[in-house]
């Protein structure tokens, strides 16, 4: 007998394959959009199949990931990476990257010169 399931919950699978820290975070993510599958907004009882394509959008970036495998529980590290294939492209070198300006915690508000400045650095 075959103990894989044939599909599984989008917010299952995002949560087993530790793509979100908790399953409600995972539930939330889908709730407010920030889940795809197959370039289509998901509801989080969504089924996924192999072969599905998944986007989840975090705060950090968003991840772009094709389903290998079904999992319906957490699983470990090194099994999670077997059951997803990344096709999220690498993040940019740090050179090419836009510049922030940091500023000291307290300053107060920019000065109308400090501002200019900003908004020449961004390209206004």
């Amino acid at each position: 007998m075959d103990a894989t399931p044939s599909t599984a919950r989008v917010d299952s699978w995002i949560w087993a394959v530790r793509l979100a820290k908790t399953r409600s975070s995972a539930t939330a993510a889908c709730r407010a959009g920030h889940v795809q599958v197959n370039g289509e907004r998901a509801k989080a009882a969504q089924p996924v199949r192999v072969g599905d394509e998944v986007r989840l959008r975090t705060t950090d970036a968003e991840r772009t990931v094709t389903v290998a495998r079904l999992v319906v529980k957490r699983v470990g590290a090194a099994v999670a990476a077997e059951c997803l294939v990344d096709l999220t492209p690498p993040p940019l070198p740090k050179e090419e990257r836009a510049l922030t300006v940091l500023r000291d915690r307290g300053a107060g508000r920019p000065t109308k010169r400090e501002r200019r400045d900003l908004e020449k650095l961004r390209g206004r």
